[in-house]
């Protein structure tokens, strides 16, 4: 784990919170009982508002079940990423001056068709099969999702699943197995990140994890999901499309799909909103 020295790094030393340390080992943690039922109905009602007022942002087949960069739509939304006990599981892993780089809502209908497994942008330090971390080096976290669950999620809604101790691969989920269910790392199986109401999910990006399919008794699902990234992280709540710092004639003088991304203009992808 890590710690701010002035504007550089440092090895954290002495206790850390449990979720800190299963984030850092495991890759995954569930935080409970972290909101109350008025603040998820909060949280409800602004999002419903923001899905009833605002079109999809996105062409893609379920671009109707997300919004983006909520925490610009909705004052409880703001609230809720910075929630305390959130803060006290991440921060140590990402430092004191992490911050939000995107921001999603999402209710996915009771028919969830689940995903393939995948890593959000990583392997962030990339690594051939075979080569095993050295744990005397705490492992880099440089960016972790958080789930703000607003309704129940069970075993048949379609919960995130998480393979344990995958983001200390170095290595993408592989090829043959991405719609695997069953898929092991080192041994360990998928765990289900379900919970109830108030509840909060959290996962290291680098991670294998997917989107389980649905069962027919499924009841959909509806987050806040937020991902926090290490200072060094650029926000992606906006895409660099509309968001970006460079002059209308640099935009300009950028012609080709290399030129345009040299200067910071990318295409949307992981985090982009």
């Amino acid at each position: 784990m890590i710690r701010r020295v002035g504007q550089n790094l440092s090895v954290r030393t002495g206790a850390a919170p449990a979720p800190s340390r299963s984030l850092e080992t495991q890759g995954h943690a569930v935080l409970r009982r972290v909101f109350s039922a008025d603040v998820v109905g909060r949280l409800r009602r602004e999002i419903d508002e923001v899905f009833s007022t605002i079109p999809p942002e996105r062409a893609r087949s379920d671009a109707s079940e997300f919004r983006y960069e909520m925490l610009n739509r909705s004052p409880a939304a703001q609230k809720a990423v910075g929630h305390r006990r959130i803060l006290a599981a991440i921060e140590p892993l990402l430092g004191g001056d992490c911050h939000v780089i995107a921001n999603t809502a999402w209710r996915n209908p009771p028919g969830f068709p689940g995903g393939p497994w995948h890593c959000d942008a990583g392997p962030h330090v990339p690594r051939p099969e075979g080569v095993e971390w050295d744990d005397r080096i705490p492992y880099p976290v440089f960016a972790i999702g958080a789930h703000i669950l607003l309704k129940a999620c069970r075993p048949a809604d379609g919960p995130t699943m998480v393979v344990p101790g995958s983001h200390r691969s170095g290595r993408l989920p592989p090829f043959d197995r991405l719609t695997d269910p069953d898929l092991t790392y080192d041994g360990r199986p998928p765990v289900m990140l379900t919970g109830t109401a108030g509840d909060v999910a959290l996962f290291v990006s680098d991670s294998w994890h997917a989107g389980r399919a649905a069962r027919p008794s499924g009841r959909g699902r509806f987050f806040l999901q937020v991902h926090y990234g290490r200072r060094d992280v650029a926000q992606r709540i906006r895409t660099t499309a509309t968001t970006h710092h460079l002059s209308p004639e640099a935009v300009a003088r950028a012609r080709t799909a290399r030129t345009r991304a040299l200067v910071g203009l990318h295409p949307p992808y992981f985090y982009d909103g």
